[in-house]
């Protein structure tokens, strides 16, 4: 069974840091698009970053552009999200996401074929 793990969620103060790590079971996702996303109780899944397969190429949702920064190693099979300068509306759960497009960034979660089951961020003022 194929399965994204995520780690690297905990609690901080705002204007810390975290680091979240993904890594796939079961088979690898070095030729695809893998993206970040986050969701609150209530409100649908949010788009937060994605990177392509070589990791060239990036896109962010503009509340995180310079604060977030995704990135991949193939060598692990492990995808990266750096957030810096944390507020309290980050908070929320974090899922890592691997697209069916190698190259194509999208930011539509239906576009995305596999998930991991998520990790919480919470950050306090």
């Amino acid at each position: 069974q194929v399965q994204l793990v995520e780690s690297g969620g905990g609690s901080v103060q705002a204007g810390g840091s975290l680091r979240l790590s993904c890594a796939p079971s079961g088979r690898t996702f070095s030729s695809y698009v893998m993206g970040w996303f986050r969701q609150t109780p209530g409100k649908e899944r949010e788009f937060v970053a994605g990177i392509n397969w070589s990791g060239i190429s990036t896109y962010y949702a503009d509340s995180v552009k310079g604060r977030f920064t995704i990135s991949r190693d193939n060598a692990k099979s492990t995808v990266y999200l750096q957030m810096s300068s944390l507020k309290p509306e980050d908070t929320a759960v974090y899922y890592c996401a691997a697209g069916t497009s190698g190259s194509v960034i999208v930011k539509g979660p239906r576009q995305y074929a596999y998930w991991g089951q998520g990790t919480q961020v919470t950050v306090s003022s």
